[in-house]
């Protein structure tokens, strides 16, 4: 079957098409395989790519598999799914760190990381969801805000930011989301209060300020600041860091929560549920073939434009 490595840290170009056995059943105890059809690219597939994570992977070493989210087909039998189902899920990379990603055209997974993909949800719009949404509501756990707190939440263009916005208000949370030029209104309908234009940190410390004179609450990083806004937050308040190098240091009983997200089956169904009825909404910014992955990681790392990048498998 057709993989993707990272042969070596670097650049984009350190991703070579490879090819290994396909999965056979039975091959791995407690594990079924699912035949992919799309796969997210995210943030944390470019920096650990790059290197910027090589202490936080410990021994692994390249060359291995990168990649999170998936959908596609299931190829063998679960409780409550025949194969042939469509499924989405999330492999934690992390908490595995055994170099087998979702950049690959069959992958093992255990059956516990899986939801069935309803039937209008297609299967790129499905692979945006699972890991941006799972960290946006473990974030918002982890900060713990009473509803009528006011959330600032940064990078609120990105898919993770976009579900943040969205999972925080209906949490009942008064929202600030720092987005992309030309995003705010947009960012306003999905349930921010204020939207703020990027800029200098300057700048956006200026904008918030401007519309939460008071100061926030919390504030959940998804454009991975680090502490550049932590004057905003008040003395006691909640920061919740999304990246292992952007976690600022504690000051005035400010409480920094680390969010490296675990799959959860039952709450990945009941959001792609919601996108299905359009109340949730994602965004796929751009559709790539599995052998373009290193134009993939360009327009990445360049931000080409708010959205998950997908792979076609």
């Amino acid at each position: 079957m057709r993989v993707v490595e990272v042969t070596a840290y670097g650049g984009p170009e350190v991703l070579r098409m490879a090819r290994r056995p396909e999965p056979e059943a039975g091959d791995v105890p407690g594990k079924v395989r699912v035949r992919l059809k799309a796969a997210g690219v995210n943030q944390a597939d470019v920096r650990i790519r790059a290197g910027l994570y090589a202490d936080a992977v410990g021994d692994l070493k390249p060359p291995f598999v990168l990649g999170t989210d998936f959908a596609g087909k299931l190829l063998d039998p679960v409780p409550g799914m025949a194969p042939g189902t469509r499924v989405a899920g999330t492999v934690p990379w992390y908490a595995l760190l055994n170099g087998e990603g979702t950049y690959a055209e069959v992958i093992w997974v255990d059956p516990e990381w899986l939801a069935a993909i309803p039937e209008d949800v297609e299967y790129t719009v499905a692979a945006s969801v699972p890991l941006a949404s799972a960290t946006a509501q473990q974030g918002l756990d982890r900060l713990a805000l009473p509803a009528g707190a006011t959330l600032l939440v940064t990078g609120g263009s990105t898919v993770v930011g976009r579900f943040a916005v969205q999972h925080a208000h209906a949490a009942g949370l008064r929202v600030v989301a720092v987005a992309h030029e030309g995003d705010e209104a947009e960012l306003r309908i999905l349930g921010a209060d204020h939207a703020v234009p990027r800029g200098t940190p300057e700048e956006v410390l200026a904008r918030v300020r401007e519309v939460a004179p008071e100061g926030v609450d919390g504030i959940f990083d998804g454009a991975l600041f680090g502490g550049g806004t932590l004057p905003l937050l008040k003395d006691g308040g909640v920061f919740a860091a999304i990246a292992p190098d952007r976690i600022p240091p504690a000051e005035r009983n400010i409480r920094v929560e680390v969010v490296r997200a675990t799959p959860d089956a039952a709450r990945l169904k009941e959001t792609l549920q919601k996108v299905a009825d359009r109340e949730l909404l994602t965004r796929v910014a751009d559709v790539l073939p599995l052998e373009e992955v290193a134009e993939a990681h360009r327009r990445a790392e360049a931000g080409h434009r708010p959205g998950r990048i997908v792979l076609l498998i």
